[in-house]
């Protein structure tokens, strides 16, 4: 497929549990500001993807989240989506018609979630909310008292559930929280809550200290045995991993000098790496997802670059992460660890090509396309990793830390 782009995005529950994702798209190179024809081509060319590359890849177990033109939602062409994988979202700019309410109750009688995307109370929308399941704010085209005020005005319906959409900082995830959302849709999960003078817990500052030692570039075979033996939980959990399915060794490993001998130290860094990271357990499981998705992406890229330390750009990929696990700024927490100048370049100014590729890896995340589109590298290059990733880090995940 090589001419779109899909990524997604997380959207949480209240205990910051992954409900869903919406799916972010572009199918050309001109698809801002379309005409009608063009918003039904443009869902056309989500439609076939969605279908080709299959609902398991793209969301796993979860809901998929699609914005869909008003010919799809009316009717006028053929719907190919499994009412229980799919959350239909309706566009503001849809005209609110008796064809396009007849048309929703439809397709809710028909079992699908209808959510109305970017809404704002108003007397044309008024009909709708009977029968559409969920409501869609952008927080940051309101005020707090104007978000307020349609929590309030939409307590009258008590079916709809309540989703906050652009919580770009944890304060504004707290302030929706309090005010009743239900859902919340973001990077509130991945950017840092800034607190003066914060001071960590212990057990993540024997985490970091861990973490530090086990990338100091100058870090010896024999030093990587002892800092992962000593660490009775990192030690079994990391020979449990390698001996996993996931790997295919050909006989079992019994010990970590055996596994640096057979693996490499790379590798086995790698994977500690990884293990400690999936050890900051009061942070959305997502993150550590985006973390894996994020180093494997890195990896893919690199090596499709001909860039030989693609192992490197696996490890700023997976570290690109620590600001929010720590819920500091990146340059406060590279001072706490004795990295490669490579490294902290690439994490804290995506300076290099390590930094490159991580930010190239940010700007699909983000679907932030027009960056995307300035890479050297073909589109369907870029978007084979991203879907390679996705695959690999919920193998991946499934086995570390659970689903």
């Amino acid at each position: 497929m090589p001419d779109i782009f899909i990524a997604r995005q997380p959207i949480y529950n209240r205990t910051q549990h992954v409900l869903g994702y919406e799916l972010l798209y572009r199918s050309d190179d001109e698809n801002r500001a379309k005409l009608p024809e063009g918003d039904v081509a443009t869902s056309q060319t989500l439609l076939n993807a969605f279908t080709e590359i299959g609902t398991d890849s793209l969301v796993g177990s979860r809901l998929a989240f699609i914005n869909l033109s008003r010919g799809f939602l009316v009717g006028t062409y053929p719907l190919p989506l499994p009412n229980d994988r799919v959350v239909i979202e309706v566009l503001e700019s849809v005209d609110i018609d008796d064809e396009l309410i007849e048309s929703i109750k439809r397709l809710a009688q028909q079992g699908y979630t209808i959510a109305l995307d970017n809404f704002v109370y108003r007397e044309a929308v008024l009909p709708l909310l009977a029968l559409v399941h969920i409501i869609k704010i952008d927080i940051q085209a309101m005020s707090e008292d104007t978000l307020r005020y349609h929590v309030v005005a939409l307590s009258d319906y008590p079916h709809l559930k309540l989703l906050a959409e652009k919580v770009e900082a944890y304060e504004e995830y707290e302030v929706c929280r309090d005010l009743g959302f239900h859902y919340f849709q973001g990077y509130f999960f991945s950017r840092p809550k800034i607190i003066k003078r914060k001071r960590l817990p212990g057990n993540q500052i024997a985490l970091i200290k861990l973490l530090a030692e086990l990338q100091h570039p100058d870090v010896t075979v024999p030093k990587l045995e002892i800092l992962i033996s000593h660490d009775v939980g990192l030690s079994y959990k990391l020979l449990r991993y390698i001996n996993s399915s996931f790997f295919g060794l050909p006989k079992p490993i019994d010990s970590i000098q055996r596994a640096v001998v057979f693996l490499g130290t790379n590798v086995i860094k790698r994977w500690a790496t990884l293990l400690i990271l999936s050890r900051f357990d009061d942070k959305p499981v997502e993150l550590m997802v985006t973390a894996v998705v994020r180093a494997k992406m890195s990896e893919l890229l690199a090596k499709a670059r001909g860039y030989p330390a693609d192992d490197l750009c696996f490890t700023v990929g997976l570290l690109s992460v620590l600001d929010a696990l720590l819920d500091m700024e990146m340059e406060n927490v590279l001072e706490m660890l004795s990295m490669s100048e490579e490294v902290n370049s690439a994490l804290a100014s995506h300076e290099g090509i390590p930094g490159n590729i991580l930010a190239m890896v940010l700007h699909y995340e983000s679907s932030e396309w027009d960056e995307v589109l300035h890479s050297e590298l073909p589109r369907e290059v870029i978007m084979d990793a991203y879907l390679q990733s996705i695959a690999w880090a919920s193998e991946t995940c499934r086995i570390l830390i659970g689903d």
